[in-house]
């Protein structure tokens, strides 16, 4: 195994660890603070794929990870006050099946960034970073508008999902659940990057002019690609809203555009298990440092300004060594 293989099965060891131990020892929010670190991680590893990968520097995945939590609550709402969510021109019912709230974060998701995206894409540079910012704060303020969710109070969820033979209800069982799914996002992205398409959309980042003389078109490997990375961090939104039972348009904001990005960077950009470093970094300081000081933020920043002037790889490119394209 090479040394970043060793480094990034350490990395998914002491996530898995972290929980058992404070499980052994009672301390069930340390358990919820673990299956947040899987959650953001998730939302990370959706945008590292289009960022990482792909080259698009979205600044309004938050919009789909605000989608995917709102599609799961909204569901979840309707199912507990047992009304259906649309009657015309089919009916849809609200439901408490994970796997259906889970299926319409996915399919939320991917909708609307087919759509973002099939726009998004005809730009470039900071153009496309502005314009997915656009339609990212255009779906908060629509959020923030519907007074039938909460509007800018936000919907709280009384009705908590079910799994077939889980509980998710239990501390630990929902943190593994979390952990699952963010193990197989990664290796759906190892699998995705490592084929002829992942060749391709590598190759839309570095030269698009290349990629179109071999015969390829960037734009629908692009396009794929940016739906893709949107499902999976609509998923992590609706696992957001599951584990807090609560959906506001602050899942929605640019705030969190700028954290998932956070994330990625601080990991390494490109790096697969580069999102668990970044977020777990992210809510220890908000966690440890927030307790004594509420500008932890500036202890981030130092920590951030580092890694972008002198560790192009992120932590694990400083601790793991460098990859073909650091």
């Amino acid at each position: 195994m090479s040394r970043e293989n060793l480094f990034n099965a350490a990395i998914a060891g002491l996530l898995l660890a972290l929980p058992l131990g404070a499980w052994a020892l009672g301390e069930s929010y340390y358990i919820s603070v673990a299956s947040r670190v899987a959650i953001l991680a998730l939302a990370g590893v959706g945008l590292n794929l289009a960022l990482g990968f792909g080259g698009m520097v979205s600044f309004g995945h938050a919009a789909f990870f605000g989608l995917g939590g709102y599609a799961a609550g909204v569901l979840s709402h309707h199912a507990f006050e047992g009304s259906a969510f649309l009657n015309w021109p089919l009916t849809i019912d609200g439901s408490d099946s994970t796997l259906t709230l889970w299926f319409a974060a996915l399919l939320v998701s991917g909708l609307v960034a087919a759509v973002i995206g099939a726009i998004s894409l005809r730009t470039s540079g900071v153009y496309f970073i502005m314009i997915t910012l656009a339609f990212a704060q255009m779906i908060f303020y629509l959020a923030v508008s519907l007074p039938t969710y909460g509007g800018e109070d936000g919907l709280p969820l009384y009705l908590r999902s079910s799994l077939p033979g889980l509980d998710l209800s239990d501390d630990l069982t929902f943190f593994f659940v979390c952990y699952g799914l963010l193990l197989l996002a990664i290796f759906l992205s190892l699998r995705l990057v490592g084929s002829r398409f992942g060749a391709a959309l590598q190759c839309a980042r570095q030269n698009e002019t290349r990629l179109s003389a071999i015969g390829i078109a960037p734009y629908p490997v692009k396009l794929t690609a940016f739906v893709f990375s949107a499902m999976i961090t609509g998923l992590a939104g609706a696992l957001f809203v599951e584990l807090n039972g609560f959906v506001s348009p602050s899942i929605l904001s640019w705030h969190l555009s700028g954290e998932i990005m956070i994330f990625v960077i601080l990991g390494g950009v490109g790096r697969f298990y580069g999102p668990i470093v970044g977020a777990a970094l992210f809510i220890v300081l908000e966690t440890v440092i927030g307790g004594y000081t509420e500008r932890w933020q500036l202890f981030l920043g130092v920590i951030l300004l580092g890694v972008v002037l002198f560790a192009r790889g992120g932590v694990i490119g400083l601790l793991a060594g460098k990859a073909r394209h650091d």
